[in-house]
């Protein structure tokens, strides 16, 4: 007969895997075309299969993938990912509030697999969050997103060589398709976007800045400059 706290950790990282089913679904397209779009721009199965592995951030990997293409350097790669997720320690913090005692090095193990989407379903489950539970929703969701990037790459090996090196233009429909939503509804994000946009060209057009380092630049001071304007003109409006 199992100890009753076996039994519920069984539990808890069912009802995970169940929670973690539609995101699981809803990453095999997204995963799909990045494993596509790795084969088109040179990254072998094995590169393709373990960025996402080692990174398991989707937007990370679409925009390392467009700098990979660009010849840019690794420190740049790097650094941009981490400005790109450094959201990511609000999303663990603001979990670690509910989450029940744990060792640090098992919360770090599922720190890692903390996403957008897994972020999304664990805040809206009330109570405490077990480590079982967490574990249960990363899982699935992680093997989807390493397993369906590998299908994608190996497929694109299927499709005609003019389709493959064409599959390159479908990243930058990806990220003007992930920008729309956001710009219709936000004029902040349009300033962004807009300035960042403007800043970067400059800094390319000028030479100033090789091609990573003008996304990492252009990122950071967009989004610092925006940001200040902002905050000086809501404390305006109050007033």
């Amino acid at each position: 007969m199992q100890p009753a706290a076996a039994v519920e950790r069984k539990s808890s990282f069912s009802e995970g895997l169940q929670a973690g089913i539609s995101i699981a679904v809803g990453y095999m397209p997204v995963a799909l075309a990045f494993g596509l779009i790795a084969k088109s721009t040179g990254l072998s199965i094995a590169e393709a299969v373990m960025m996402s592995l080692f990174v398991f951030a989707g937007a990370a990997q679409y925009i390392s993938l467009n700098l990979i293409a660009a010849g840019t350097g690794a420190f740049e790669i790097v650094l941009t990912t981490f400005i790109m997720n450094i959201r990511h320690f609000l999303m663990a913090a603001s979990l670690n509030e509910r989450a029940e005692e744990e060792r640090p090095w098992i919360k770090a193990l599922y720190a890692f697999g903390i996403t957008d989407e897994t972020f999304s379903v664990a805040s809206v489950k009330p109570g405490t969050l077990s480590s079982s539970y967490l574990f249960g929703l990363i899982f699935i969701s992680y093997s989807s997103w390493v397993a369906f990037s590998g299908i994608g790459h190996w497929a694109g090996q299927l499709l005609p060589l003019l389709l493959q090196e064409s599959m390159s233009i479908a990243l930058y429909a990806l990220f003007i398709g992930l920008l729309v939503p956001s710009l219709k509804a936000y004029r902040k994000v349009m300033v962004l976007a807009v300035s960042a946009a403007v800043l970067n060209s400059f800094f390319v057009l000028s030479g100033l800045f090789s091609a990573g380092w003008a996304i990492v630049l252009s990122t950071l001071i967009s989004s610092i400059g925006i940001e200040v304007i902002w905050r000086k003109k809501e404390v305006s409006t109050d007033e």
